[in-house]
């Protein structure tokens, strides 16, 4: 189980997140997961889609920033590190 703050939309949860944290060399190995949030639970397979910035991930990219507007910026994302990723829960 693993505490996030995520996106919902048509069945699935999306996360930015850092490929090489713990959190996604679990998901390498297991890829049943089990998130929450202030206003969820939920549990799934985690699905690593890559580097934020690359041109399939433009559209759930563009979500992302208008959802976590409020936070996106605050120094802790670095979107010009390719493994700035992001993760969908089907």
């Amino acid at each position: 189980m693993r505490y996030v703050n995520a996106y919902y939309e048509n069945g699935a949860f999306y996360i930015i997140t850092y490929a090489l944290s713990n959190k996604m060399i679990h998901i390498e190995n297991n890829s049943t997961v089990a998130i929450a949030g202030d206003w969820f639970t939920a549990h799934g397979k985690g699905v690593n889609l890559g580097y934020f910035g690359k041109k399939e991930n433009v559209v759930i990219a563009d979500k992302l920033k208008r959802v976590f507007a409020e936070w996106i910026d605050n120094g802790h994302n670095n979107f010009d590190d390719e493994n700035t990723i992001i993760l969908c829960v089907n």
